[in-house]
């Protein structure tokens, strides 16, 4: 079988060129998305019944959560890619992925312990599910450090794909601490097999600002990897075009 679409389609050039015109795009609709959600969810969803007002951290709390993990399958897929394949492009988007996974990680997490605080009464306890969470926080800097504790950016790329592949025996870990263990946190309120728990006039604007966050994931992600193309491709005809396109 001829793969040779397939590396062409992961051309660093080829990829800056595309993304030029998505940018403008993704940015009106994840901020208009964010927005919506953020007035509707604060000012005119009701409050709960049991919670009050403290359980709209979940429209920051949930959003952040579900990026966090699935941001860093982008992240596992992404290393095997080019372990397998040689792709610089997903080396590239690797390396982009883990400085976001883990601030998204970093706000799940402080934000579940605001939420914590009123509905446990403490800030912080070794709950499976939030356990596994830091597990995942630490996974994320563990890809960081890999990056830069390699003056060669192959053996870097490499030793960072081993454990983001490695790392994701944690990912159902987190999906199913809730049931295997028990534990404090709370069973999910969103479910894809059967009626959510969440009333509607709490569950909209909730799903648009998961839509939103990844909306905006997608831009950042976008973002950092254009920076890294233009960081590692610099010697290139290309970008040094680029360069003096811009420059003149």
């Amino acid at each position: 079988m001829d793969w040779t679409w397939f590396h062409r389609l992961g051309s660093p050039k080829w990829f800056y060129e595309k993304t030029n015109a998505w940018i403008p795009w993704l940015a009106v609709i994840s901020i208009s998305l964010l927005l919506i959600g953020t007035v509707w969810g604060l000012a005119f969803a009701p409050a709960d019944f049991k919670q009050g007002n403290s359980y709209r951290i979940i429209y920051l709390h949930v959003p952040a959560s579900f990026l966090a993990l699935a941001g860093y399958y982008i992240m596992a897929i992404s290393g095997a890619i080019g372990l397998i394949w040689k792709m610089k492009l997903a080396d590239m988007v690797m390396k982009s992925a883990a400085p976001i996974g883990s601030v998204l990680t970093f706000l799940a997490l402080v934000t579940g312990a605001i939420w914590g605080k009123p509905t446990w009464g403490t800030w912080w306890v070794w709950d499976a599910r939030i356990t596994s969470m830091l597990v995942l926080f630490f996974l994320y800097l563990g890809v960081i450090a890999l990056q830069e504790a390699y003056q060669h950016q192959d053996t870097a790329n490499k030793a960072s794909a081993v454990l983001s592949l490695v790392g994701t025996v944690n990912i159902p870990i987190i999906y199913k601490s809730v049931d295997w263990w028990y534990t404090l946190h709370q069973p999910a309120t969103l479910k894809l097999t059967s009626e959510s728990t969440i009333h509607w006039s709490m569950l909209y604007p909730l799903l648009i600002m998961i839509a939103g966050f990844y909306c905006f994931y997608a831009l950042v992600l976008l973002q950092r990897t254009r920076t890294e193309i233009l960081s590692r491709e610099k010697k290139t005809k290309w970008v040094k075009a680029l360069a003096e396109e811009k420059g003149s």
